[in-house]
């Protein structure tokens, strides 16, 4: 299910230049509230974004757990029965790692793709990023893997920013349809699939030629402004 990219395996060109030694990393996660420091992490997924061989942006391998709930988690009801996912379910804890085990495996696979493409830190690309980040940092924080932790410790790039420039649209959903990409709305809340979903749209913008002529500040004023115009 999972597998490693060294550059030796690829001519691809390595992203380290295109992000300032950032590597963007796909992630989604699901969780038993919103509350990070209390709410159980349930799921996580993450996809490294990379060339191929003609320089255009790709999703890479994608890296997965089903987690089980820390000691002492809260398991909010209504959040369940929103993504759909029971923790106790007998399926689920066979196949289910505890948090440490889980993110150690993740990040020793994420760290061996930085290296390949020549970048000194991942950074977190998600849909609502800091949410994302918020559990990933709380998650790292109970199970002493900081050392491991391979993304940048604030930084984040947003798609719901950049499908609100590209599109109007903050939905992730509504955002992949208008991009032309496909969304099954019975995979949805499956953090591997959203993941992969949130990735081709990444990618989507990014091989637009559009943002060649923008700065990041051009791009998060007009944000701002179609916000603005919203309310």
């Amino acid at each position: 299910m999972e597998k490693s990219v060294t550059q030796a395996e690829s001519k691809a060109p390595v992203i380290a230049q295109r992000f300032r030694g950032f590597l963007p990393v796909v992630v989604d996660v699901e969780t038993a509230g919103f509350n990070s420091q209390t709410d159980a992490l349930l799921e996580i997924a993450c996809i490294p974004i990379i060339y191929d061989e003609q320089g255009q942006f790709i999703p890479g391998p994608s890296f997965h757990a089903h987690i089980n709930p820390f000691e002492g988690a809260n398991l909010d009801r209504r959040s369940l029965d929103f993504i759909g996912i029971d923790p106790f379910n007998p399926m689920r804890v066979a196949m289910a790692e505890d948090e440490r085990t889980a993110l150690r495996r993740i990040f020793k696979s994420l760290t061996e793709v930085r290296k390949a493409q020549h970048c000194t830190h991942a950074v977190l690309v998600g849909h609502n990023a800091h949410f994302d980040l918020g559990f990933l940092q709380a998650a790292i924080a109970r199970t002493g893997t900081k050392n491991q932790n391979p993304f940048h410790s604030f930084s984040v790039f947003d798609t719901v920013t950049l499908s609100a420039v590209m599109f109007g649209q903050t939905v992730l959903a509504r955002a992949c349809i208008q991009a032309g990409i496909e969304f099954d709305g019975k995979e949805a809340h499956s953090a591997l699939y959203d993941t992969q979903k949130t990735a081709e749209l990444f990618c989507y913008i990014l091989n637009l030629n559009f943002f060649k002529y923008y700065t990041v500040f051009d791009l998060l004023v007009f944000a701002s402004i179609m916000h603005f115009k919203e309310i």
